[in-house]
């Protein structure tokens, strides 16, 4: 084995830990809100399959397909429910007050269903 594809290793405690590196597209690669709470959910809950797509360079990748996933349920599903509940730009024009407080609950909704359909499973 060469020297340049020798892992090196920091000693924590009584551990060999090695120290790894991303790759350079991974280092490139920024997470929203929802790739962040995804990657947040695999770190503390799912820690294998943390540790195997951080040690294959591929974490933020998967993160960032999660993300773009989550963003595209969360917008249709908002669209969705706005059209089955009424929720118009005349609503919006005629009485503020109610059209924020629909959207606010249609926005809590959304953010649930891609939670418990994407996120943290």
């Amino acid at each position: 084995m060469s020297d340049k594809n020798a892992i090196q290793y920091r000693q924590v405690g009584d551990y060999l830990i090695p120290n790894l590196v991303l790759p350079p597209e991974e280092a490139r690669i920024t997470l929203g809100k929802w790739g962040m709470m995804y990657k947040t959910y695999l770190e503390k809950h799912k820690k294998v399959l943390f540790s195997l797509l951080l040690s294959q360079g591929k974490l933020y990748q998967h993160c960032a397909e999660v993300e773009a996933h989550a963003q595209d349920m969360f917008d249709t599903l908002i669209e969705q429910m706005k059209e089955d509940e009424g929720v118009t730009e005349q609503l919006k024009e005629a009485n503020q007050m109610e059209w924020v407080q629909l959207m606010s609950n249609i926005q809590q909704r959304a953010r649930e269903i891609v939670c418990n359909e994407l996120i943290y499973v």
